[in-house]
């Protein structure tokens, strides 16, 4: 089977070697993904509603590269340095995947890479 690879362009790719996405038959994984602008700061700083929309943005961008979308999201990861912004972020998530409603998963986590970084999410695609 075929092997793809998507890239975003962003700086930790190549050194980390490791891409926003992989394609291989009808499944594609798109990489924790967050709201980081260039400098890898949040766009959306002290939102978590905002930072899991924007993290979503990227993540369907990546999906629409590979051939897919949003409705052939089968699982989404979705891991907060806060307990309290739980409900913000189940909320964005229902926006987005309230008719699709694919396996999901939270997670608390102590913090991620950058302190301005509240939300990351992953997402697992499946045709058909």
């Amino acid at each position: 089977m075929t092997r793809g690879l998507i890239s975003s362009g962003g700086p930790f790719e190549a050194r980390g070697g490791y891409s926003r996405a992989v394609v291989v038959g009808d499944q594609c994984w798109v990489s924790g993904t967050t709201d980081a602008g260039p400098d890898g700061e949040s766009r959306h700083p002290g939102d978590a509603a905002a930072q899991t929309r924007a993290a979503f943005e990227v993540a369907a961008r990546a999906l629409d590269e590979a051939g897919f979308s949003l409705a052939d999201v089968v699982r989404t990861r979705t891991y907060i340095t806060d307990a309290a912004d739980a409900d913000a972020v189940v909320g964005a998530h229902g926006e987005l995947f309230h008719d699709i409603r694919p396996a999901a998963t939270m997670v608390v986590v102590a913090r991620l890479i950058r302190d301005s970084l509240l939300v990351e999410v992953e997402v697992d695609a499946r045709k058909g």
